[in-house]
């Protein structure tokens, strides 16, 4: 979709950042690992990514947490809280 270039960006933004998280939660987090991880992640990203993760995380973490503990994959969760058309 030309006409929305952002929606894409978001989209592979937020997918990456999800499979940060993922990769440094495991395979089967618990909640205290994921929150552990999200208090960090940002760190581990590039300056140009940091803020938008920051925003992310700070904004949706219950579900992203929760999503990751039901073993959802980065996409879905990109999706479930629609920075990703399903």
């Amino acid at each position: 979709d030309v006409m929305a270039p952002g929606k894409g960006k978001k989209c592979s933004l937020c997918t990456k950042i999800l499979e940060q998280i993922k990769a440094m939660a495991g395979d089967d987090p618990d909640e205290e690992t994921v929150e552990a991880v999200l208090g960090k992640v940002c760190r581990s990203l590039g300056r140009l990514i940091r803020g938008f993760c920051k925003r992310l995380v700070k904004k949706y973490q219950d579900q992203i947490s929760d999503a990751l503990q039901n073993g959802d994959q980065p996409k879905d969760i990109c999706a479930a809280i629609n920075f990703c058309k399903a």
